[in-house]
């Protein structure tokens, strides 16, 4: 029936309303439908209506069942109702409102009658293309994806797929919409959120969020349109936010990291992690090279000194010799005291990798970068004897580039001097991405020559074991000495 305006109602469910024997629609015990009202212009005279009344709409139940026990009761009663007349003979037209595969109780009836009797269905109108037209804010718009959302799901889990969606429409308010404006609020959604009351119906009514006050009714929704077409909605304020991409799988990028690159107006990175952001129309994009932090760093900053909100990408985790540290160093500068700075949190690429073949970090462990760009070798080379010498696993990152090739071996050399030769090795290259490769050897067996700066390597304890078994073969370091 669509969402209630009769003349949002499609031609053929016009059509076939007026040829039907019998009518019948859903109703609380008030006995009123919306469905039956938007039906109503093309009944016709005499036609027999058959009013299916729930048993509960909102209030409790002393059903043994419960609520659900009572519902699925009634669904059972109200589909034989209408297997009575099938069985006559006669044609039944069952009205939905909205659409009736769209959170509909009509799919409670088609699963119970589809077996036996032909099933028709005749799409409609959703509430959420009603809503969309009475803001008047255009929902989604290019590559942007929109989710729908019954408010009836818990608060966290709210929070957490509306800070991770370019668009939401949030359905089933009522008695929830409370937890749903809590939500709104801590996903950074609400200042951008439409509230639509009984779209398309003469009482609609139309208000932003932070404007609803009162009671709110179900049949009420929630829109929050994508930021292409409600760019306003967020903060204007500059600031730098840095933000860890995760290791290479789009899936390893946090909800909260992709709400901020949606929101960015400036994203600035090393080209390589750049390339990973699909920017939206409007975001600039200041791609430059990897050795140039300290500058990037600058640029970012005063990007966002002059009002605009920028994401500085990273792989993995940005405080893991990443961005983070170099955006520090220039933030504390006198220049730049009244720019805010924010730092998100990623997975790393030591976990990546460890993940992969089990637990190899399981018990302490030591991060240690093999480059020495910013450091001596020799500082390097002490952390690396006294991470030996108290037993911690290692995780290493950076261990190699074009140009800088006989790191890898020192190291060994190093490590080899404390630890026996057959301490496990793993070695991960690309992890995460379609050129993903996991090697397990051991430190007397390791070929520097396999190591380029796409790989992070892991050093087992004199604990760490390598277990070979049908599965497959898992490396870890145990929990207890």
């Amino acid at each position: 029936m669509g969402p209630g305006d009769p003349e949002l109602v499609t031609v053929k469910a016009a059509r076939l309303i007026g040829d039907a024997d019998v009518v019948a629609y859903h109703s609380a015990r008030h006995g009123r439908s919306n469905a039956r009202a938007a039906a109503e212009p093309y009944l016709r005279a005499g036609v027999t209506e058959l009013r299916l009344m729930y048993p509960v709409t909102v209030e409790t139940t002393d059903h043994p069942g419960g609520y659900r026990g009572a519902l699925d009761d009634f669904y059972g009663e109200a589909a034989a109702s209408i297997a009575t007349h099938l069985d006559a003979g006669r044609n039944v037209a069952l009205l939905a409102e909205g659409d009736p595969m769209f959170y509909s109780s009509y799919m409670h009836m088609h699963k119970r009658l589809r077996d036996t009797y032909e099933c028709i269905i005749v799409p409609g109108v959703t509430s959420i293309s009603a809503s969309a037209a009475a803001t008047g804010v255009p929902l989604v718009e290019a590559d942007e994806v929109l989710t729908v959302l019954p408010g009836t799901l818990p608060g966290d889990e709210l929070r957490r797929r509306l800070a991770d969606t370019d668009a939401a429409a949030v359905m089933k308010l009522g008695r929830t919409f409370g937890t749903v404006d809590a939500a709104l609020a801590d996903s950074g959604r609400r200042e951008s959120a439409w509230y639509v009351e009984r779209a398309s119906r003469p009482d609609q009514r139309v208000a932003r969020v932070v404007d609803v006050d009162g009671e709110v009714p179900y049949f009420s929704t929630v829109l929050v349109p994508g930021r292409i077409n409600a760019p306003s909605a967020d903060p204007v304020d500059g600031e730098v936010v840095v933000l860890g991409l995760g290791p290479g799988d789009a899936a390893w990028t946090t909800a909260e990291v992709r709400h901020e690159l949606a929101v960015a107006t400036d994203i600035v990175g090393y080209q390589t992690y750049t390339d990973r952001v699909h920017a939206r129309p409007g975001q600039r994009v200041h791609a430059s090279d990897n050795r140039v932090e300290a500058e990037r760093a600058r640029h970012a900053l005063e990007l966002a000194a002059g009002g605009a909100r920028v994401a500085v990408v990273s792989s993995g985790d940005p405080g893991v010799f990443a961005m983070a540290s170099a955006v520090a160093e220039v933030a504390v500068t006198q220049e730049f005291s009244g720019v805010r700075v924010r730092v998100l949190p990623g997975m790393t690429a030591a976990q990546a990798v460890a993940s992969r073949v089990g637990a190899p970090l399981g018990h302490d462990y030591a991060v240690i970068s093999l480059s020495d760009q910013l450091k001596p070798w020799e500082t390097i080379e002490a952390r690396l004897r006294a991470a030996a010498e108290a037993d911690l696993a290692l995780a290493l990152y950076n261990p190699a580039s074009k140009t800088r090739r006989w790191q890898v071996e020192k190291a060994r050399e190093v490590l080899l001097g404390v630890r026996g030769p057959g301490t496990p090795v793993v070695v991960g290259r690309a992890v995460g991405s379609d050129a993903e490769t996991v090697t397990v050897t051991t430190l007397g067996e390791l070929d520097p020559d396999i190591v380029d700066m796409r790989c992070l390597l892991i050093v087992g304890s004199s604990r760490t074991v390598v277990t070979d078994r049908p599965g497959g073969r898992i490396v870890h370091t145990p929990r207890r000495y």
